[in-house]
């Protein structure tokens, strides 16, 4: 889980939005006019963020959960923090304390409620399970929509229905005692408190610059793993002797591209392509993460795990095609940002 489109980007605009993007026509139209560039950074968000399963999985088994996570975003977020000042001075880093508020209760809910509890959840469940219960999070999302005062169309709402069946069939393992029943549970807790934390960053006023609210969103993220991790007790007996060197790779390859790398490549994919296209990354990843923890960690491929993960992608494909377009709200704000943002170059 990464981080979620803000309400503006920093830095210079390279690339213009697409045409059908900004002016109300639908978003393939301007996909094919992409060039390299949107398609590399496209692969590099489905690759990678698809990989941060498996990565966490191998991180988790010598390390603890909460902590692990702590370590992966404060890192992460100092990173993000020196980048930001080198590129951009201090004033790239200048907020007023709204801001600066509203970064930290975005970064709680998703770093900290979201991640960490998927981090948590891994303990007991494999990657690809937790890869494929996370992609429920755009049916919150509709339903968070909804309760905000905006008709979901018939196709989104078609698609939380039919997600919540996969959702069924996903948990039954676990209502069959074959998965831990509590590692489930935290992370369908993960994705709820994720959606509630992307509808809120909508919302409410961000930092400006892109980089530095989401450096702040990490500090803020895993300082609140920190301290549930230490409230868990988790640091008692913990010797970095004892932890392997793949979870130490893993943890390091999480820092560098998954929280940094990655969200580069999707953080420019909200300037340069059509946000129905950059969406298209919450049903790849999944597949990405069975297909990984099935060849790298050996992951059974059982039947209710493919059944239900393709039920939950087709709900999610639903989802994003019923907001494609710009007939949603959010989709005509979003583009009208995008529009003055190169704008003012």
């Amino acid at each position: 889980m990464t981080a979620p489109a803000e309400r503006r980007s920093a830095g210079p605009a390279t690339v213009r939005p697409a045409p059908a993007e900004s002016s109300g026509g639908t978003g393939e139209a301007a996909a094919g006019r992409l060039g390299a560039g949107v398609w590399t950074a496209l692969v590099v968000v489905y690759v990678v963020w698809g990989s941060t399963y498996l990565a966490i999985r191998i991180a988790v088994e010598t390390m603890p959960s909460f902590l692990s996570a702590a370590a992966r975003f404060l890192t992460a977020g100092l990173l993000l923090v020196g980048f930001v000042a080198v590129r951009h001075g201090r004033a790239g880093l200048r907020v007023d304390l709204r801001q600066l508020g509203s970064a930290a209760l975005v970064g709680l809910l998703l770093l900290t409620g979201g991640n960490g509890l998927v981090v948590l959840g891994e303990t007991s469940v494999p990657s690809g399970l937790a890869a494929l219960l996370v992609a429920a999070v755009p049916l919150w999302m509709v339903l968070l929509t909804a309760a905000g005062g905006e008709r979901p169309k018939r196709a989104e709402l078609a698609g939380v229905l039919l997600g919540l069946v996969g959702l069924a069939v996903l948990s039954a393992p676990a209502i069959g005692g074959s998965i831990a029943p509590a590692g489930v549970v935290a992370i369908i807790c993960a994705t709820l408190t994720w959606a509630s934390g992307s509808f809120a960053s909508k919302r409410i006023r961000m930092p400006g610059n892109v980089f530095a609210s989401s450096a702040y969103q990490m500090l803020a993220g895993g300082l609140g793993n920190l301290l549930i991790g230490l409230a868990r007790g988790e640091e008692r007996g913990l010797r970095p002797g004892d932890v392997s060197t793949r979870s130490w790779l893993a943890l390091a390859f999480l820092v560098v591209f998954g929280s940094l790398v990655a969200f580069t490549a999707y953080a420019w994919l909200l300037r340069s392509a059509p946000l129905t296209l950059v969406a298209t990354y919450a049903y790849v990843n999944p597949v990405v993460a069975v297909l990984l923890g099935w060849l790298v960690l050996a992951e059974p491929l059982t039947g209710p795990t493919l059944l239900g993960g393709a039920v939950v992608v087709a709900g999610v494909c639903l989802v994003v095609s019923g907001s494609r377009g710009s007939g949603r709200p959010w989709a005509r704000r979003s583009a009208r940002r995008s529009a003055q943002e190169s704008a003012q170059g």
